[in-house]
């Protein structure tokens, strides 16, 4: 691997890709110098939401659908076959949290990287965590 800086995305993060302007920004324009991954999952669950989220603010999903899919040649789609082998210990940092977050932390153990979210479940995983509000900071660095 390179010396290039490297995150995992939480869904929350694809989600706000899709939806808002300042995520898809940060991912365009730092598309050549960080390297962006997500659990399958993460994608899987961005495709789930984004029907009910498009109705509740009364938009077409199927505009929302093609941006998720713009955004995988973005953010690169990590196979579960690859994080599993980090599944026991990510399952073990997250017993107190929200468990079901395992692909997140398994794919940043995978990797050696920090994740981009918005959900406070990371904090004290012992994983490094970065906000939209932060992620410029890490970036720079």
């Amino acid at each position: 691997m390179t010396d290039q800086k490297r995150l995992v995305l939480d869904a929350n993060i694809l989600l706000r890709a899709v939806f808002g302007i300042r995520v898809r920004n940060l991912l365009e324009t730092y598309e050549d110098s960080v390297s962006f991954y997500a659990p399958d999952i993460c994608f899987a669950d961005a495709r789930r939401y984004i029907p009910s989220i498009s109705e509740k603010r009364r938009i077409d999903s199927g505009p929302g659908i093609l941006v998720l899919d713009h955004l995988s040649r973005l953010v690169e789609v990590v196979d579960r076959a690859l994080y599993a082998e980090c599944e026991a210990s990510a399952r073990e940092r997250m017993i107190s949290r929200d468990e079901e977050d395992w692909p997140i932390v398994a794919t940043s153990l995978l990797l050696k990287c920090p994740v981009w979210t918005e959900d406070r479940d990371f904090f004290g995983s012992g994983i490094s965590t970065w906000s939209t509000e932060t992620v410029n900071l890490y970036i720079r660095a």
